[in-house]
């Protein structure tokens, strides 16, 4: 019997700074595709045509005032901030733990302060919208998605590849 792999314990970098002890929440990026529902002549159901990637968002909590991050909103770059996460997942049947790591880089769009209350917890929320996306276990990338350069790597395959040869880029 295999038990699943757990997070154990994690870490966020923002631009290189570590926020150990600060960062107390992540929601990492959800990656959907963005599909239609096509059903033409002689096909006896609907099948989902894929249009490619829908946006991304990554969600992090600060356990305080942050001052770095503060001073990022309104970056005018679409990807003006990096955001490291690293995450150790380990089995409860196991020893070693897998190293997970997803950079992102984009720039934040919301912060939300939440209430504020003296002798209470001040935490706040950030938002960031995601322009790349790569996330490697054991140091092998397994995905990695570059919306504006038209690169979406699959375990070592790029899917985009020819689209880009097609277009010309």
């Amino acid at each position: 019997m295999a038990l699943p792999k757990k997070l154990k314990a994690m870490n966020l970098f923002n631009d290189g700074e570590s926020y150990i002890g600060q960062v107390t929440e992540v929601t990492l990026p959800k990656l959907t595709r963005k599909t239609e529902s096509y059903r033409g002549a002689g096909m006896n159901g609907p099948i989902e045509i894929d249009h490619g990637q829908e946006g991304m968002k990554l969600e992090w909590t600060c356990g305080g005032l942050m001052k770095s991050v503060l001073t990022q909103y309104g970056i005018t770059k679409h990807d003006g901030v990096q955001v490291r996460f690293t995450g150790a997942y380990q089995a409860e049947d196991g020893e070693r733990p897998d190293f997970v790591e997803v950079v992102i880089r984009g720039r934040h769009t919301e912060i939300d302060f939440g209430n504020q209350k003296p002798g209470e917890d001040t935490s706040f929320k950030v938002t960031s919208a995601v322009s790349y996306y790569k996330l490697s276990i054991n140091g092998t990338t397994l995905i990695e998605i570059d919306l504006l350069n038209m690169i979406e790597n699959i375990n070592g395959t790029d899917l985009l590849a020819d689209l880009r040869s097609a277009i010309g880029i």
